[in-house]
C-alpha cells in the first residue's frame, strides 16, 4: 500500500522543481518585466503547489491544515504582489509598451482623469 503514495511523491516533487527551476530560467531570460512577472507568479506558484501536493502525500492528515494555510498564502500573495508591480512598472513606464498586444490600463486611466505619458521614442526600456 505504500507504493502508492511514493509513486505519487515521486510524481509531483520532481515536476514541482522543473516548474520552480523555469520559473527561475525565466525571470534571467525574459526581455521585459511583464514577462518576468509572468514567470513568477505562475510558475513559482504552480511549482509550490505541486512541491506542496508531494508533500501532503507524505504527511498525516494533522498536518493538512497548515499545507492548506501555506497554499492559502501563496495563492493570494504572489499574483496580488505581481499586479502592484506591474502596474508600478508601467507607470514608471519601466514597461515596454510596444510589446503589448492591447493595452487596457492606458485606457483606463485615461478614462479616471490621470493618464500616463506616452513613452519617449527611442529611450531603451529595458531595466
Amino acid at each position: 500500500m505504500t507504493a502508492v503514495p511514493d509513486v505519487i511523491t515521486a510524481i509531483l516533487l520532481p515536476a514541482g522543481a522543473v516548474f520552480c527551476l523555469l520559473g527561475s530560467v525565466g525571470l534571467l531570460r525574459f526581455p521585459d518585466i511583464g514577462s518576468r512577472l509572468h514567470a513568477a507568479a505562475k510558475a513559482q506558484t504552480l511549482g509550490l503547489l505541486l512541491i506542496l501536493a508531494g508533500t501532503a502525500v507524505q504527511m498525516p492528515l494533522r498536518y493538512a491544515p497548515v499545507l492548506l494555510l501555506v497554499i492559502l498564502f501563496q495563492l493570494l500573495t504572489a499574483p496580488i504582489t505581481s499586479q502592484i508591480v506591474g502596474r508600478t512598472a508601467y507607470r514608471v513606464q519601466a514597461l515596454d509598451r510596444s510589446r503589448l498586444f492591447r493595452d487596457e490600463l492606458a485606457d483606463r486611466l485615461a478614462r479616471d482623469g490621470t493618464p500616463v505619458d506616452e513613452q519617449p521614442s527611442g529611450e531603451d526600456v529595458d531595466r
